[in-house]
């Protein structure tokens, strides 16, 4: 049985670094009112950091096409649930008389 893919441990630390550097980002993005924006914007952080995850830590990037197909799929419903979700919570304040 082959080895497999070997990565080099300083993609690993480079990986963690840019994890670490999204976590600040999130965490910056929170303190800053940027009205509806907030919640794009860190959702967008998320999407990336999942994806560094996804790529490097999952191994997905040095896997077969049909793993790609697969995290792809996974990772699409991700976003239409999101954009379900967003749609429900921009469109609360539109009907007078309900509850924000």
């Amino acid at each position: 049985m082959s080895a497999g893919h070997v990565a080099p441990k300083s993609m690993y630390y480079m990986v963690f670094g840019a994890l670490i550097v999204g976590t600040i980002l999130t965490v910056a993005a929170a303190k800053v009112d940027m009205g509806p924006l907030n919640n794009i914007v860190m959702l967008a952080i998320a999407c990336t950091k999942a994806t560094l995850v996804i790529l490097f830590f999952m191994h997905v990037r040095w896997s077969s096409r049909l793993t790609w197909v697969v995290a792809m799929s996974g990772f699409f419903w991700l976003l239409i649930l999101f954009g379900i979700g967003m749609t429900d919570y921009m469109s609360r304040g539109w009907v007078p008389g309900t509850l924000r």
